[in-house]
């Protein structure tokens, strides 16, 4: 028998944007478990504003469990919240997400890195050069002096856990990153980008770094940072059609309010119709078009409109379980022939 240390991580109640949080239990066994053999554990609601005081109870059930090559016989477990009766918390949006085998969501998580209140690169007075060279840049004056090391560990963890990550840039703005995940089922992506951020913010603790997701944190002529949706479904991808996604359109557009109200918070510092966005308040869709609210890929046309798309308008600090639900809500609403 050897005693696993097991690091329950589970998103808490703060708005609009929750934290991640948290704690280790030690169990023994005789070999890696799988997830039916790990516990549902409790925790004080009362200070992660979960409960109250008088009745603070509440419950992690896991929903996903990784390795964590950071600790000897670690194992990291994303966690749902319930209430003690075992009914899903209020603050439990992995809940609302339909669980469907088939749906596939690809997010590209865009964040930045701070030091001392600004962008790591940017000087104490003022602003660095202008952006043109950051992008997939290389070099000190582009990336900064740890940036390249912290994402490049990360990308190994994350690869060590089993998370299906694509891959890692740099971004537009100074200080900015990138990394793309994948899943196939409607939650695994989701799981995957929260396991992601919290190694990565636990990750930049010995370097005096915080990350940063929110989604202007510049103002001015820099880009904010994003979490563009690919998503895709077997009937987008085995039938799909020009009409079928003509329809698919029209649903998007007719719930527009509905997409922006859970795809995070302050978006119109972002979605503003410049650095590569759609304007808050509008609604459209184009081939390869990087300013459009949903980019339609050539892939996607060539293939007789089947495949996948990508809804650039939700960002970074959104909370990837609201977004595939909400995708997944308004996809229902247009029939299948």
């Amino acid at each position: 028998m050897a005693k696993y240390k097991l690091e329950y991580v589970w998103l808490d109640g703060y708005e609009p944007v929750p934290n991640l949080r948290s704690k280790t239990k030690i169990v023994e066994y005789n070999s890696f478990p799988s997830l039916a053999d790990i516990p549902e554990w409790g925790f004080d609601g009362s200070s992660t504003k979960q409960a109250e005081g008088y009745n603070s109870d509440c419950k992690l059930k896991p929903v996903a469990i990784y390795p964590d090559s950071t600790r000897k016989n670690g194992i990291l477990v994303m966690n749902e919240v319930l209430l003690p009766d075992g009914t899903p918390h209020h603050s439990n949006s992995r809940a609302t997400v339909k669980d469907d085998p088939d749906s596939w969501f690809g997010f590209e998580q865009e964040y930045f890195f701070f030091r001392e209140g600004r962008p790591l690169g940017f000087p104490t007075e003022g602003y660095p050069a202008p952006q043109g060279k950051y992008y997939t840049g290389v070099g000190y004056s582009a990336v900064g002096e740890c940036a390249r090391e912290i994402v490049e560990k990360h990308l190994d963890l994350c690869l060590d856990a089993g998370i299906r990550h694509e891959g890692i840039n740099a971004e537009v703005a100074k200080g900015q990153w990138e990394f793309q995940i994948f899943g196939k089922g409607s939650r695994r992506a989701a799981d995957d980008i929260w396991m992601a951020r919290y190694l990565l913010i636990r990750l930049c603790e010995p370097y005096k770094l915080d990350v940063e997701f929110h989604c202007k944190p510049i103002h001015g002529d820099w880009n904010g940072s994003g979490m563009h949706a690919n998503f895709s479904t077997k009937y987008l991808r085995e039938v799909g059609g020009k009409e079928y996604f003509e329809a698919l359109m029209a649903a998007f557009d007719k719930y527009r309010n509905e997409h922006i109200a859970v795809y995070g918070p302050d978006n119109h510092l972002r979605l503003t119709g410049l650095h590569e966005t759609q304007s808050i308040d509008k609604f459209n869709y184009g081939i390869a078009n990087r300013g459009a609210s949903i980019r339609v890929p050539h892939s996607f046309v060539n293939n007789s409109y089947k495949g996948y798309l990508e809804d650039r308008r939700p960002n970074s600090s959104g909370d990837p379980y609201k977004i595939a639900s909400r995708i997944l809500q308004t996809i229902a609403t247009v029939p299948t022939v």
